[in-house]
Formats: structure tokens, C-alpha cells, sequence
């Protein structure tokens, strides 16, 4: 699983004109799932985003967390983060898990974030989006779960 995790002022999703899902302030995933991804991956990987503090306090320290801000979450699906450019021009997609794998692993995911109390909103698994993000700081992290 790999996630690519923006901290955001604000974010949306729009898919064939129509915004389906909005945040203010919080973070931005774009996920990927690969063929061996499991259950507690996307589970371990769903608390460590929970439990990360990536907004400053009053001292300038990043010691916040999404709680504190009273944060959400976009989580978009994306298979691309698994694709592999090394050779020719076009990238290969074969790491990403196929949609029959990925998509109850992606929909567990944002269960599990749910269910730790986070306010999440989503794209739509294998849609045609334009994802609008507005990077706060910049902060930008990849997070991987092997």
C-alpha cells in the first residue's frame, strides 16, 4: 500500500462536473493497492494517517494532530502511484492490484478511517476525477506499508 499524504487548507473531488466530495482543513491521500495488500495493512496504514500530527501548535511545532483541528480526510483511489516509468515512455501499471482486489481493500480503508471517528469524503473508485488540493505548508509525505 502506498499513500501519498498532503496536508491541505482545502480539497475536492469533482467527477463529471459535479463536486462529490469536499474538505477544509486536513489531509489529502491519494492511495494505492497492490496485489499482496491486506486487510490489517489497510488497517495499520488507517491509524498511522490517524495518529500523525502534521499541524503546528501554537509554537510553530508540528504537534497537532486532525483532532485538534478539527480535521478531514479526501481519500482518492489512484493505481497509479504503482506505476513503474524505469524503462521506454510508458509507465507499466502491473504492481497496481486489479480493481476486484483493490476497490474492497480502498472501501475498507476509508471504513477503517471512519470508524476511528475521522470525517472522510471520497472520489469515486475508478472514475475520471479532477482532484483539486491546496497544499498547506508544503506538506507532503509518502507512506508505505509492505
Amino acid at each position: 500500500m502506498r499513500v501519498v499524504l498532503q496536508r491541505v487548507s482545502r480539497a475536492s473531488v469533482t467527477v463529471d462536473g459535479t463536486v462529490i466530495g469536499r474538505i477544509g482543513p486536513g489531509f489529502a491521500l491519494l492511495v494505492g493497492i497492490t496485489h499482496s495488500d491486506t486487510k490489517a495493512q489497510v488497517e495499520w496504514m488507517a491509524r498511522k494517517i490517524a495518529g500523525l500530527r502534521l499541524f503546528e501548535d501554537a509554537e510553530r511545532k508540528m504537534n497537532c494532530g486532525l483532532d485538534d483541528v478539527d480535521g478531514s480526510i479526501l481519500a482518492v483511489s489512484q493505481f497509479t502511484l504503482y506505476g513503474d516509468a524505469r524503462k521506454g515512455r510508458r509507465p507499466s501499471f502491473i504492481e497496481a492490484a486489479r480493481p476486484e482486489h483493490a476497490e474492497p481493500l480502498f472501501d475498507h480503508f476509508v471504513a477503517t478511517l471512519r470508524h476511528i471517528g475521522l470525517d472522510v469524503a471520497t472520489g469515486v473508485f475508478g472514475a475520471v476525477m479532477d482532484v483539486e488540493i491546496h497544499n498547506d505548508g508544503p506538506v507532503t509525505l509518502i507512506l508505505e506499508r509492505e
